[in-house]
């Protein structure tokens, strides 16, 4: 399972397996708790982490002090609060275990040492990066075309761990819609 993880998120045609092997040798196996955090606002990011099993949620805290989730983060996903980790400023959101979870973690100077030492990760990273770039411009779209049952399908279709994992509240407030319209979305669903 762990070989696999690894060759799934660092799959790039330059990573070779010598890469690969020491890649692997930087992480660090961590095992979580239910609410355990990884980052909490306010902190500045050390690290970014490979989710072997389990279900982890980015969220801020908005006007009223209500949790808003942000990101959901699933098995062979990454977690990375890219603008604390590599601008080197305290994080305005937090990252934690929605379940139970395993995460490979590797440290920022770890990750720079890579960064600089092999073009194989320097390709890897800009290509991740352009795609995190395209999700989040994805959704932003989304959130403001699309309906919310349609973000709802959406989500259930392509990413089914969400639903079937976090608390309504917190794929509510992921949606962008109160708690009480989604449960209104799922019946009709049921219904229809």
């Amino acid at each position: 399972m762990t070989a696999n993880l690894f060759q799934t998120l660092y799959n790039h045609p330059l990573i070779n397996s010598d890469n690969l092997q020491e890649i692997i040798s930087l992480h660090t196996k961590i095992v979580l708790q239910k609410n355990d955090f990884l980052l909490e606002e306010g902190k500045m990011a050390n690290a970014y982490f490979l989710v072997e099993a389990g279900l982890i949620r980015f969220y801020v805290n908005d006007f009223n002090g209500n949790e808003i989730t942000t990101q959901f983060i699933c098995e062979n996903e990454i977690a990375n609060e890219v603008s604390s980790l590599f601008q080197r400023i305290p994080s305005v959101q937090n990252i934690q275990a929605v379940t139970d979870a395993i995460v490979w973690k590797i440290d920022f100077n770890d990750f720079q040492h890579l960064y600089h030492s092999m073009e194989s990760v320097r390709e890897w990273g800009r290509e991740w990066m352009s795609a995190q770039l395209f999700q989040t411009q994805q959704r932003s779209i989304e959130m403001i075309t699309q309906s919310a049952s349609f973000r709802y399908l959406h989500l259930m279709e392509n990413r089914p761990q969400i639903i079937q994992q976090a608390p309504l509240k917190q794929i509510a407030s992921y949606l962008g819609i109160a708690d009480t319209s989604l449960s209104r979305i799922r019946k009709d669903l049921v219904s229809s």
